[in-house]
Protein backbone atom coordinates (compact mmCIF):
# COMPACT_ATOMS: atom_id res chain seq x y z
CA UNK A 1 0.00 0.00 0.00
CA UNK A 2 1.15 3.61 -1.01
CA UNK A 3 1.49 6.19 1.22
CA UNK A 4 -1.37 8.07 0.38
CA UNK A 5 -3.79 4.80 0.93
CA UNK A 6 -2.24 4.58 4.42
CA UNK A 7 -5.17 4.48 7.21
CA UNK A 8 -4.13 6.28 10.51
CA UNK A 9 -4.18 5.28 13.64
CA UNK A 10 -3.72 7.93 16.64
CA UNK A 11 -1.84 7.12 19.79
CA UNK A 12 -2.25 8.99 23.14
CA UNK A 13 -0.33 7.81 26.04
CA UNK A 14 -1.62 9.24 29.54
CA UNK A 15 -0.33 9.69 33.14
CA UNK A 16 -2.62 11.77 35.52
CA UNK A 17 -4.15 14.15 32.98
CA UNK A 18 -7.76 14.59 34.08
CA UNK A 19 -7.88 17.89 33.07
CA UNK A 20 -7.11 17.49 29.60
CA UNK A 21 -7.69 14.12 28.18
CA UNK A 22 -11.42 14.34 27.54
CA UNK A 23 -11.08 17.55 25.41
CA UNK A 24 -8.14 16.16 23.50
CA UNK A 25 -10.16 12.52 22.88
CA UNK A 26 -13.31 15.08 21.72
CA UNK A 27 -11.57 16.03 19.28
CA UNK A 28 -9.61 13.15 18.21
CA UNK A 29 -13.18 11.46 17.67
CA UNK A 30 -14.08 14.27 15.18
CA UNK A 31 -11.03 13.26 12.76
CA UNK A 32 -11.92 12.15 9.83
CA UNK A 33 -8.53 11.04 9.03
CA UNK A 34 -8.11 8.82 12.04
CA UNK A 35 -9.79 5.32 11.41
CA UNK A 36 -8.84 4.32 14.98
CA UNK A 37 -7.39 5.83 18.22
CA UNK A 38 -5.55 3.83 20.80
CA UNK A 39 -4.88 5.48 24.25
CA UNK A 40 -3.00 3.93 27.02
CA UNK A 41 -3.64 4.78 30.49
CA UNK A 42 -0.32 4.55 32.00
CA UNK A 43 -1.37 3.83 35.71
CA UNK A 44 -2.77 6.89 36.16
CA UNK A 45 -3.82 7.06 40.12
CA UNK A 46 -6.22 10.34 39.41
CA UNK A 47 -9.23 10.49 37.70
CA UNK A 48 -8.22 9.73 34.68
CA UNK A 49 -9.54 6.82 34.46
CA UNK A 50 -13.14 7.94 35.33
CA UNK A 51 -12.91 10.15 32.48
CA UNK A 52 -11.82 7.55 29.58
CA UNK A 53 -14.83 4.98 31.39
CA UNK A 54 -17.13 7.92 29.49
CA UNK A 55 -15.79 7.09 26.42
CA UNK A 56 -15.77 3.40 26.30
CA UNK A 57 -17.53 1.78 23.39
CA UNK A 58 -17.32 4.65 21.32
CA UNK A 59 -16.01 3.50 17.57
CA UNK A 60 -13.00 3.15 16.52
CA UNK A 61 -11.67 3.83 19.86
CA UNK A 62 -9.45 1.79 21.91
CA UNK A 63 -8.71 1.91 25.74
CA UNK A 64 -5.47 0.26 26.88
CA UNK A 65 -4.96 0.02 30.92
CA UNK A 66 -1.57 -0.81 32.59
CA UNK A 67 -2.21 -1.51 36.23
CA UNK A 68 0.85 0.33 36.96
CA UNK A 69 3.05 3.36 35.86
CA UNK A 70 5.74 2.04 33.01
CA UNK A 71 6.66 5.04 32.01
CA UNK A 72 5.81 7.05 28.45
CA UNK A 73 8.16 4.88 26.19
CA UNK A 74 6.70 1.57 27.37
CA UNK A 75 2.92 3.62 27.10
CA UNK A 76 4.03 3.96 22.87
CA UNK A 77 5.62 0.97 22.73
CA UNK A 78 2.20 -0.95 23.91
CA UNK A 79 0.59 1.33 21.18
CA UNK A 80 2.66 0.60 18.12
CA UNK A 81 2.28 -2.95 18.72
CA UNK A 82 -1.50 -2.55 19.44
CA UNK A 83 -2.32 -0.41 16.46
CA UNK A 84 -4.39 -1.74 13.10
CA UNK A 85 -2.85 0.63 10.71
CA UNK A 86 0.76 1.36 9.47
CA UNK A 87 0.29 5.61 9.54
CA UNK A 88 0.71 6.36 13.53
CA UNK A 89 0.04 9.56 14.62
CA UNK A 90 1.64 10.39 18.59
CA UNK A 91 -0.56 13.16 20.56
CA UNK A 92 0.63 14.11 24.30
CA UNK A 93 -2.52 14.08 26.70
CA UNK A 94 -1.77 17.44 28.10
CA UNK A 95 -2.23 19.61 25.20
CA UNK A 96 -4.96 22.65 25.68
CA UNK A 97 -6.64 24.37 22.41
CA UNK A 98 -6.28 20.86 20.19
CA UNK A 99 -7.80 21.07 16.71
CA UNK A 100 -8.77 18.63 14.61
CA UNK A 101 -6.68 20.03 11.69
CA UNK A 102 -3.44 19.92 13.45
CA UNK A 103 -3.62 16.08 12.60
CA UNK A 104 -4.19 16.45 9.16
CA UNK A 105 -0.82 18.74 9.35
CA UNK A 106 0.64 16.27 10.93
CA UNK A 107 0.42 12.99 8.21
CA UNK A 108 -0.40 14.62 4.99
CA UNK A 109 3.51 15.28 4.08
CA UNK A 110 3.68 11.28 4.67
CA UNK A 111 0.91 10.74 2.68
CA UNK A 112 2.67 12.69 -0.02
CA UNK A 113 5.84 11.07 0.42
CA UNK A 114 7.64 14.29 1.65
CA UNK A 115 9.51 12.67 4.97
CA UNK A 116 9.42 9.39 7.23
CA UNK A 117 9.02 11.23 10.57
CA UNK A 118 6.96 14.85 11.04
CA UNK A 119 7.28 16.60 14.43
CA UNK A 120 4.75 19.28 15.45
CA UNK A 121 5.85 22.05 17.64
CA UNK A 122 3.05 23.72 19.92
CA UNK A 123 3.91 27.78 18.96
CA UNK A 124 2.05 29.29 22.26
CA UNK A 125 4.34 28.15 24.96
CA UNK A 126 6.62 30.60 26.97
CA UNK A 127 9.86 29.93 24.68
CA UNK A 128 9.30 31.28 21.23
CA UNK A 129 8.81 27.92 19.01
CA UNK A 130 11.07 29.41 16.65
CA UNK A 131 14.09 29.91 19.49
CA UNK A 132 13.11 26.30 21.09
CA UNK A 133 15.96 23.87 21.52
CA UNK A 134 13.82 21.18 22.44
CA UNK A 135 11.52 21.26 19.36
CA UNK A 136 12.96 17.96 18.57
CA UNK A 137 11.52 16.22 21.43
CA UNK A 138 7.91 17.39 21.14
CA UNK A 139 5.68 14.52 21.38
CA UNK A 140 3.33 15.60 18.56
CA UNK A 141 4.49 13.69 16.09
CA UNK A 142 3.41 11.27 12.83
CA UNK A 143 5.49 8.27 10.94
CA UNK A 144 5.24 4.94 9.31
CA UNK A 145 4.71 1.82 12.01
CA UNK A 146 6.48 -0.70 10.14
CA UNK A 147 9.93 2.02 10.56
CA UNK A 148 10.00 2.26 14.10
CA UNK A 149 8.53 -1.07 15.01
CA UNK A 150 11.99 -2.58 15.18
CA UNK A 151 12.29 -0.25 18.49
CA UNK A 152 9.57 -1.31 20.60
CA UNK A 153 11.74 -3.15 22.73
CA UNK A 154 14.43 -0.75 23.58
CA UNK A 155 11.40 2.21 23.82
CA UNK A 156 9.98 0.31 26.74
CA UNK A 157 13.25 0.94 29.25
CA UNK A 158 13.32 4.71 27.93
CA UNK A 159 10.74 6.42 30.08
CA UNK A 160 11.16 10.35 28.63
CA UNK A 161 13.97 9.58 26.69
CA UNK A 162 12.07 7.59 24.15
CA UNK A 163 11.84 10.72 21.91
CA UNK A 164 15.57 11.18 22.16
CA UNK A 165 15.51 6.99 21.03
CA UNK A 166 13.21 7.85 18.56
CA UNK A 167 15.12 10.81 16.85
CA UNK A 168 18.45 9.18 17.20
CA UNK A 169 16.82 5.88 15.00
CA UNK A 170 15.53 8.21 12.18
CA UNK A 171 18.53 9.99 11.98
CA UNK A 172 20.91 6.95 12.11
CA UNK A 173 19.17 5.27 9.36
CA UNK A 174 19.00 8.99 7.00
CA UNK A 175 15.19 8.75 7.04
CA UNK A 176 14.04 12.34 6.53
CA UNK A 177 12.31 14.16 9.32
CA UNK A 178 9.97 17.17 8.84
CA UNK A 179 9.22 19.88 11.09
CA UNK A 180 6.06 21.66 11.03
CA UNK A 181 3.98 24.60 13.54
CA UNK A 182 0.46 23.77 15.05
CA UNK A 183 -0.56 27.48 15.39
CA UNK A 184 -2.05 28.05 18.76
CA UNK A 185 -1.53 24.89 20.53
CA UNK A 186 -0.59 25.04 24.07
CA UNK A 187 1.97 22.52 25.69
CA UNK A 188 2.33 23.82 29.08
CA UNK A 189 5.96 23.27 30.75
CA UNK A 190 6.48 20.97 33.70
CA UNK A 191 7.05 24.22 35.98
CA UNK A 192 3.27 25.26 35.07
CA UNK A 193 1.84 21.33 35.62
CA UNK A 194 3.22 20.89 39.08
CA UNK A 195 5.11 22.82 42.00
CA UNK A 196 8.57 24.13 41.36
CA UNK A 197 10.13 21.55 43.75
CA UNK A 198 8.41 18.44 41.88
CA UNK A 199 9.01 20.48 38.68
CA UNK A 200 12.51 20.93 39.06
CA UNK A 201 12.54 16.81 40.23
CA UNK A 202 10.75 15.87 36.84
CA UNK A 203 12.94 18.24 34.65
CA UNK A 204 16.29 16.46 36.50
CA UNK A 205 14.67 12.89 35.99
CA UNK A 206 13.87 13.44 32.36
CA UNK A 207 17.44 14.66 31.65
CA UNK A 208 18.79 11.63 33.29
CA UNK A 209 16.64 9.19 31.09
CA UNK A 210 17.59 11.19 28.17
CA UNK A 211 21.24 10.70 28.76
CA UNK A 212 20.62 6.95 29.79
CA UNK A 213 19.04 6.31 26.63
CA UNK A 214 22.43 8.20 24.45
CA UNK A 215 24.82 5.96 26.50
CA UNK A 216 22.37 2.60 26.14
CA UNK A 217 22.48 3.85 21.87
CA UNK A 218 25.38 4.55 21.60
CA UNK A 219 25.92 3.02 17.91
CA UNK A 220 22.65 4.94 17.06
CA UNK A 221 24.84 8.19 18.34
CA UNK A 222 27.66 7.07 16.62
CA UNK A 223 25.76 6.17 13.03
CA UNK A 224 23.96 9.65 13.38
CA UNK A 225 27.02 11.98 13.99
CA UNK A 226 28.32 9.67 10.49
CA UNK A 227 26.14 10.39 8.54
CA UNK A 228 25.87 14.48 9.69
CA UNK A 229 29.20 15.00 8.53
CA UNK A 230 28.70 12.54 5.52
CA UNK A 231 26.42 14.62 3.79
Amino acid sequence: MGPKNQKATAIMCAYNEMKTIGDILETLLKCTELKEIIVINDGSIDSTSKILEKFIGLNKLRIIELPENRGKGFAMAEGIANAQNNLLVFVDADLTNFKVEYILQLIQPLLEGKANMVIGQPTENVMDYRLNPFISLAGERSLFRDEIFPLIEQMKETRFGVETLINLHYKANNMKTLYVSLWGLVHPIKIQKYPFAKSMREYLLAAEQIVKTLMMNYMLVVLTIRNIFLR
